[in-house]
């Protein structure tokens, strides 16, 4: 046997295992692991019920968004950011909640922090996977019969 086949045949190995990994597994990281780091940003810009001052401070002299005033600017970010993540997780209407976590993710990356491509391409990438192949079958949507992505995939054992 040359080195060649031999390589061959253990990529084709490992590409067999890897087809017995389920859609919903992969969904469920995907929507967790983006909605984890949104809520976590939103948690740092609120005391209780209140947006803080250094949140406003932030979009007026840091962000500067074109085009949305600052104030409301802090406002929309911070609600998105608390509402979006727990529609994620819970998968109940997982893809509106990928696609505005998406938007904020290229707003982020245009307007901000231009520089942290790596870190929102791999945020783009989970969100991008919800978004095109849906919540998968470990998600609410699924349970109220909102989106059949499930059922296309593979199916936990």
């Amino acid at each position: 046997m040359t080195p060649t086949i031999d390589l061959r045949d253990r990529i084709g190995q490992i590409n067999r295992l890897a087809d017995h990994l389920p859609h919903d597994v992969v969904a469920l990281a995907a929507r967790i692991f983006p909605a984890v780091v949104f809520w976590q940003s939103a948690r740092t810009k609120v005391d209780g019920l209140t947006i803080k001052d250094s949140t406003y401070f932030l979009f007026e002299q840091v962000y500067a968004l074109p085009l949305i005033p600052p104030a409301i600017a802090a406002q929309l970010a911070t609600v998105a950011e608390h509402l979006l993540p727990v529609l994620l997780v819970l998968g109940l209407f997982a893809r509106v909640g990928a696609l505005g976590l998406l938007g904020m993710t290229a707003v982020i990356q245009i307007f901000v922090f231009p520089e942290a491509w790596v870190t929102h391409g791999l945020w783009a990438t989970a969100l991008l996977v919800v978004l095109a192949q849906g919540p998968g079958r470990v998600s609410l949507d699924h349970l109220l019969g909102l989106d059949h992505s499930g059922t296309r995939h593979k199916r936990l054992p």
